[in-house]
């Protein structure tokens, strides 16, 4: 399943041994706990981003997609959710 969505909020959710993990903040979302799968953008200088998402968060009825490649705020994306 694939869907549109625009990124409205990034935070860092830890940083050990030199990597980064980040959780996204979309305006929405088809994933759900458990779900994995992969956010798409196109940089500005047209190279195209996949971004896997290994985890969800819920917290405060909103869902973080934790990641390993940060997107800014206002990315476009397309998500594709694996179902397992």
């Amino acid at each position: 399943m694939s869907f549109s969505a625009i990124v409205l909020d990034i935070r860092e959710e830890s940083r050990v041994g030199g990597r980064q993990r980040w959780q996204l903040l979309l305006d929405r979302t088809e994933f759900s706990p458990g779900g994995t799968g992969m956010l798409e953008a196109i940089a500005r200088s047209g190279a195209k981003l996949i971004v896997p998402v290994f985890g969800i968060v819920e917290e405060n009825g909103e869902i973080w997609h934790q990641v390993e490649k940060p997107l800014m705020a206002g990315t476009e994306i397309t998500g594709t959710v694996h179902w397992k």
